[in-house]
């Protein structure tokens, strides 16, 4: 039998450990010294990737590096890693050529005083439901946020936690949301069903939330100044949210706008060919440490996954149920803990439906309850997670912590906090 035949033994609980080690490192460091930088978050998660390798056990050295290769090379790892690169370099050029700043402009225009804060948020709401992609939504508007937050005197984690909040809005309900139709697939049912039993849980949640950024005030000594709005600078916003709403993959998206910022550009004279190529170039170096994460992150799933930990968990969580409200208990908790493991909301989805479909089946849940339950919390948990793509690309616009960002997160606490209302009180009761 050739090497790439054999299969590791499964050792259960130690197979997650990686995680856990991941989790104490990143979050102890950080909150004992009081600075969110003292523990990178990548050199963390290399710590994590060479434990993982060192723990499984049964299989030579090459071999355990050839499995964790595997998995940080899957084709969805790849595909964030293409959308991390053209993200950055698009962000980076469209803040050189002034886009950044008369979208801010104009946005002041819109929603001045009092409303600016609920306004970006159900803004950001309605964009990602309707380009379906988190991080789509958090590229195109944390660089908005961010220079809202220099004009107004806000906080730049808070008002990069406004945009990441909405964003998971969109990412739960939308139709084309790579959660909603893995959920729905897996329970069986039509995205439309679903979509009204998971907004009449979220909704609320929503306009909470908006309710609470109405009430918050700006600093005393913020300036609100009214500049004239420069309209060629919001040209590659504007076909970019264009494209996004028209259902265009967000690579082809992104590209575009970078091509769309460096002829606005060149055009108008706002930045010329070496300018737009040298700032192209600044944003791809700056999502070396989000790629780095991403490729560590993959691999070290692969090897909890073929260690046999999530096996070992869903086993664990599932063997003692009674009663509808423990079972969607247990499906909630087994997505919400999958997700802390592999960091990517529709991997999570993907890796427990089955065992969620076959409770729903056994304590006759509702399929179309039991596919919102799994889409609002993964979204939830990856919505909180200093370490997942979404909390890591808003960091690396707004050049701040991941764990800043966190504590600002009103939305995926509301959400969840609804969620789980739903699931005690039995509500909606025509679903439950």
């Amino acid at each position: 039998m050739n090497a790439s035949d054999t299969r590791p033994p499964k050792f259960g609980w130690i197979a997650l450990s990686p995680a856990a080690v991941f989790l104490c490192l990143y979050l102890s460091v950080s909150l004992l010294t009081g600075d969110f930088y003292k523990m990178p978050v990548a050199v963390a998660f290399l710590i994590a990737a060479v434990y993982s390798i060192l723990i499984a056990r049964g299989l030579p050295l090459e071999e355990r590096i050839a499995r964790f290769s595997q998995g940080a090379s899957q084709r969805n790892i790849l595909l964030m890693i293409w959308i991390f690169v053209l993200s950055g370099a698009f962000a980076r050029s469209a803040e050189a050529m002034g886009a950044v700043e008369a979208t801010v402009d104009l946005t002041m225009r819109l929603l001045p005083g009092g409303w600016l804060l609920p306004g970006l948020f159900l803004a950001t709401c309605l964009v990602s439901l309707s380009v379906g992609t988190s991080v789509g939504t958090i590229v195109a508007l944390t660089p908005v946020a961010v220079g809202l937050a220099d004009k107004t005197g806000l906080e730049t984690p808070f008002m990069a936690a406004v945009v990441v909040g909405g964003a998971f809005f969109g990412d739960n309900l939308s139709f084309i949301s790579d959660t909603t139709i893995a959920a729905t697939r897996i329970m069986g049912c039509d995205m439309r069903d679903k979509f009204r039993v998971n907004a009449l849980i979220v909704t609320p949640a929503a306009l909470v939330v908006a309710a609470v950024y109405l009430f918050v005030d700006l600093p005393a000594d913020a300036a609100m100044p009214l500049s004239e709005v420069r309209w060629s600078g919001i040209v590659p916003y504007v076909v970019v949210l264009a494209l996004a709403l028209a259902g265009v993959h967000v690579t082809v998206v992104l590209t575009a706008g970078i091509v769309v910022t460096g002829l606005t550009g060149w055009m108008t004279g706002a930045q010329d060919d070496p300018g737009w190529l040298a700032a192209t170039g600044e944003g791809i170096a700056g999502m070396g440490e989000l790629i780095v994460v991403t490729l560590l992150s993959g691999g070290i799933l692969e090897m909890i996954r073929r260690g046999g930990g999530i096996d070992w968990l869903v086993g664990k969580m599932t063997r003692r149920l009674s009663g509808k409200r423990s079972a969607e208990l247990s499906i909630a908790a087994l997505v919400s803990a999958a997700n802390l493991c592999t960091a990517n909301n529709t991997v999570a989805i993907l890796t427990v439906g089955p065992i969620a479909r076959d409770i729903a089946a056994r304590f006759g849940l509702d399929p179309r309850k039991s596919a919102s339950l799994l889409d609002t919390f993964s979204c939830l948990v990856q919505g909180l997670i200093p370490y997942g793509a979404q909390l890591m690309m808003a960091a690396g616009l707004a050049g701040v912590s991941p764990l800043e960002i966190v504590r600002y997160l009103y939305y995926p606490l509301a959400m969840g906090a609804f969620a789980l209302a739903a699931i005690l009180l039995r509500y909606p009761r025509k679903y439950s």
